[in-house]
């Protein structure tokens, strides 16, 4: 799915980015546009696992070291990680050196490849939560923005029950707002009518 174009620099966004180029590149550019690609979706599962106790700014400035410590987050190489290379990654500043996440990341890409394998396809099974279309919500205010919803602990249930890891119903959630399956920037928000747009045509 392809971006949406640059906003004028007075648009009117969501509040979260504040004043950071970075934040603001990420929420005019990625946040919320549907993402249908298998391997694109397994990376931002992922890194929403390793956000669990941080915040998103602070994976997103180390998404390019995550990327290339994880060979682009390619799951057919992370799934071959041996006990060598986790002790590589565990010595590597660029990245949140959590044992238990890098662990959690070579089992996460053994479920996918599973998926991949035996159906219905890591996209597919994703989407088919909500029925292959974003889900457009109309929020006015941070504050009405729910932690999780009854669909991302049913996805949280099912991804866990698969083998993946680090997939709770919050970090689920934050994960189907970042993908586009659900569309969460506020109606007063630039984005939020281009996003939808983006949504209309659902899954090709």
């Amino acid at each position: 799915m392809s971006s949406p174009a640059p906003a004028e620099q007075n648009a009117t966004r969501c509040p979260w980015p504040k004043d950071d180029a970075l934040y603001i590149a990420y929420h005019d550019t990625e946040w919320g546009v549907p993402e249908y690609d298998d391997r694109a979706l397994f990376e931002k599962l992922i890194l929403d696992g390793f956000q669990a106790g941080l915040s998103w700014i602070t994976i997103l400035r180390k998404r390019d070291n995550f990327r290339r410590a994880f060979d682009g987050f390619v799951p057919d190489k992370i799934a071959r990680y041996r006990p060598q290379k986790i002790e590589r990654l565990m010595q590597d500043a660029g990245i949140v050196r959590n044992r238990a996440k890098i662990e959690a990341t070579v089992l996460s890409a053994r479920a996918f490849l599973d998926v991949m394998e035996k159906g219905p396809g890591f996209s597919k099974l994703l989407w088919n939560f909500v029925d292959g279309r974003p889900k457009v919500n109309r929020h006015r205010s941070i504050a009405q923005i729910p932690a999780e919803t009854a669909v991302s602990r049913a996805m949280s249930k099912e991804l866990a029950q698969r083998g993946f890891k680090f997939c709770g119903p919050t970090i689920v959630y934050a994960f189907m707002q970042a993908t586009g399956m659900v569309n969460d920037h506020l109606v007063t928000c630039h984005w939020h009518d281009v996003v939808a747009k983006l949504g209309q045509r659902g899954r090709g």
